[in-house]
């Protein structure tokens, strides 16, 4: 399973960075994913990343773009 880490997109609506919609920031190893929305079907923890915190989970990711959804299962039998 892989490390996703989770974190509130302050940069929304600012070019490159989604609309303001797009309030989150998915972190799979160095690829960046920005949603609306997310949902965390696995056990999850807070961490200290420098000055930001971040939500991390371990479990198997899935993107629905039709309602930019990013979530984050247990396995990949989804």
């Amino acid at each position: 399973m892989k490390k996703y880490r989770i974190r509130f997109n302050k940069t929304r609506g600012q070019n490159g960075r989604g609309t303001l919609e797009h309030v989150w920031r998915v972190f799979d190893d160095k690829k960046e994913y920005i949603v609306k929305h997310v949902e965390i079907n696995v056990s999850s923890f807070g961490e200290q990343e420098g000055e930001d915190w971040n939500i991390a989970c371990y479990g198997a990711l899935r993107i629905d773009k039709e309602n930019s959804t990013a979530i984050i299962d247990k396995d990949d039998s989804i």
